[in-house]
């Protein structure tokens, strides 16, 4: 391919990047810009192609693309569809009545958002997680400035909660897989990623004097069918780890399954009626998330081909690998992790326990320092009122000092790990 085209590509994911950054400015919605780049993108690829063949290959590249941007977007529409049933119906409202005094500092809510997000994600996938933390703090009715500070722990917390585990993240199971770390190795990550997120917290903390007054509505009736729709969704994400850990079973079958079971057990209960038919609440998802995500990964894939994201391992050939693999953890902000590991593992990098221990952390929680550096950040965005690239970027100082903190502490552990 010619070096011009590249350029152009380039430059049109710059450009893509720069619509997000600046949606405040240009008052053009982030998802349009970044779908229109990422669609333009790869019809330039189509019609730059020098020949058959070549175009047989981007052929080949936007399949693979389409079929993992489908897998997303399934997998998306059944736990929004999930989580829209359950908060409509009041469940979680319910949960977090029961389970927050009537009265609590906003320090010990702070810490104990945290704490849910890490231990929750630890067990369901990351998007999962966003959704059900970011209903639980908007439950709240914090000011705005507040809201921001509990959602920025909301989506760190999240994505440490899952790098310990090979069904929290896909990166640390695509290093898992690929025989770099074994599984207890993964399982010693839980306690600097642990002390990573309390350190943010207690950075975070700081001004926060006051106490919230849990407001005790009047609790939502819970019906036999919502019990069991809420029983569903625990069994789904129960079972999808189970099916992904002993029959390799794509998360994404597991939850349309249990979407599927979902409807029928609603009509089994005869709550599919015309003025609230359960299909409906697919209506209730964010679209706009979906569409942003679409484009993302299509700037993502087309740049994956033309090789911009496989050049990033010749980071590892001018610094040590320690500082190669920190400086990989703040770049998949801006870059896909899954696709950015991938390309790190195809290069057959020759690394101690250590540096793929930090390696595993840099990638799955370095997404963090941007909004739109993750699949939570970029829900958490979606869903909450007043929070921007800009507004998240304020945080930045902070939530780089607890991602330095977690992968020092990962880098030492690992270290004792080799000794």
């Amino acid at each position: 391919m010619q070096s011009g085209v590249q350029v152009l590509l380039i430059l049109m994911a710059i450009a893509a990047f720069l619509g997000v950054v600046l949606e405040e400015v240009i008052h053009v919605n982030k998802a349009k810009v970044v779908l229109f780049f990422g669609a333009l993108a790869w019809m330039v690829l189509f019609v730059a192609a020098p020949d058959e063949a070549f175009r047989g290959q981007v052929q080949a590249a936007l399949n693979h693309n389409i079929l993992d941007i489908a897998s997303l977007w399934l997998f998306l529409l059944a736990t929004m569809t999930f989580v829209a049933y359950l908060n409509k119906k009041g469940l979680i409202e319910n949960i977090i009545y029961s389970v927050l005094p009537g009265r609590i500092t906003e320090r010990k809510l702070l810490l104990l958002t945290g704490l849910f997000c890490f231990v929750f994600s630890s067990i369901a996938d990351n998007i999962t997680a966003t959704l059900v933390s970011v209903a639980l703090v908007l439950s709240l009715r914090l000011e705005l400035k507040k809201t921001l500070r509990f959602v920025t722990l909301v989506v760190f917390a999240v994505n440490s909660g899952g790098v310990a585990m090979i069904t929290g993240d896909v990166t640390t199971l695509m290093i898992f897989l690929a025989d770099r770390v074994e599984i207890t190795h993964l399982l010693l990550l839980t306690l600097p990623s642990l002390a990573a997120v309390l350190l943010l917290a207690g950075l975070l903390s700081v001004g926060l004097s006051g106490e919230v007054m849990v407001e005790r509505n009047a609790r939502h009736e819970l019906r036999g069918v919502d019990q069991v729709i809420g029983a569903i969704f625990l069994g789904t994400i129960l079972c999808t780890i189970l099916g992904s850990l002993l029959f390799a079973i794509p998360p994404v079958l597991t939850f349309l399954t249990g979407l599927a079971v979902m409807f029928l057990v609603a009509r089994f209960f005869n709550e599919d009626i015309d003025n609230d038919p359960i299909m409906e609440y697919i209506r209730a998802i964010e679209f706009e998330t979906l569409l942003f995500f679409l484009g993302v990964l299509l700037l993502v894939g087309m740049l994956q081909f033309i090789g911009v994201l496989q050049g990033l391992t010749a980071l590892y050939d001018l610094l040590p690998p320690m500082a190669a693999n920190y400086l990989m953890g703040l770049l998949s902000a801006l870059i896909d992790n899954v696709p950015l590991t991938a390309a790190l593992l195809k290069s057959d990098l020759q690394m101690g326990i250590a540096d793929w221990m930090g390696l595993t952390y840099a990638v799955g929680v370095g997404g963090s320092m941007l909004i739109i550096g993750s699949a939570a950040g970029i829900v958490a965005m979606s869903k909450v009122p007043g929070l921007t690239f800009m507004t998240y970027l304020r945080s930045l100082g902070l939530l780089l000092m607890a991602f330095s903190f977690g992968f020092m502490a990962v880098y030492g552990l690992g270290l004792l790990v080799e000794g």
